[in-house]
């Protein structure tokens, strides 16, 4: 069999594996796994491996089974974005009309980060990055610390480092997510992208967890205009969690 078609059909099985444990939940074990595709076990583990390396796929808590990952997650919340109602829309395009800075909606689904609305006018930048990296930007900061207590914040391996300001030490990291959870905000400068800043509010009902985040994203050196805003914004928070939850 020639590279191409050896290629060709590993990643056919990869997606083959990929479908099952999306069919069978979380937990799905090899064994299910061969079972179900009469794949042989040393091809089905060879797979696996490499799937789990990059993050297509997890093991779950006993190590005894299998999840989909994150790097999935991010792939089918780049492809599905969520439904924004009409009236909060309209809510965060006024906001917008009055500010010379980007206004995003961020949406938290299934410990992953879902674009909702995007400001038409200044949109988004290193987006995949964002979408897989969530301990690089505002919004997945926020994510993180909101987390942090019900399940692991990030996934274990070296915390990928996008500029040389990106935290990618874990206790510094653990102690900025604490801090986020204390002041009920998240920012980022220079550690998505060199040269942008970026700070995320939390958008939620009373007594319920964080459903979503409000970014407001500029070049770095106007990042203390932004803050000067954040006030503003925690209002706009206020009115679109019941328009969205």
């Amino acid at each position: 069999m020639n590279y191409r078609a050896s290629h060709s059909n590993a990643a056919s099985n990869s997606f083959r594996i990929l479908e099952i444990v999306a069919r069978l939940g979380t937990g799905t074990t090899a064994k299910e796994i061969t079972n179900a595709l009469q794949m042989p076990q040393a091809t089905a583990y060879r797979i696996l491996n490499s799937l789990v390396a990059d993050e297509y796929l997890v093991r779950t808590s006993n190590l005894r089974g299998f999840a989909l990952g994150h790097a999935l997650s991010g792939l089918v919340t780049a492809a599905t974005p969520p439904t924004v109602p009409t009236a909060a829309r309209t809510v965060i395009e006024k906001f917008r009309s009055g500010n010379r800075f980007a206004v995003h909606l961020i949406m938290f689904r299934n410990a992953s980060l879902r674009i909702a609305d995007e400001d038409p006018d200044y949109p988004l930048h290193s987006v995949f990055e964002m979408l897989r990296y969530p301990h690089c930007s505002a919004a997945g900061k926020l994510m993180l610390a909101e987390l942090a207590d019900s399940a692991p914040p990030f996934p274990k391996g070296p915390l990928r480092q996008l500029t040389r300001h990106t935290i990618t030490d874990r206790g510094q990291l653990e102690e900025q997510l604490a801090e986020i959870r204390i002041k009920g905000e998240a920012s980022e400068i220079n550690e998505l992208e060199q040269g942008s800043a970026s700070l995320a509010l939390p958008v939620r009902l009373p007594n319920e967890p964080v459903g979503a985040a409000l970014c407001l994203s500029s070049p770095a050196e106007r990042f203390a205009i932004i803050c000067e805003h954040s006030e503003a914004a925690r209002d706009l928070t206020s009115r679109l969690a019941p328009l969205l939850f």
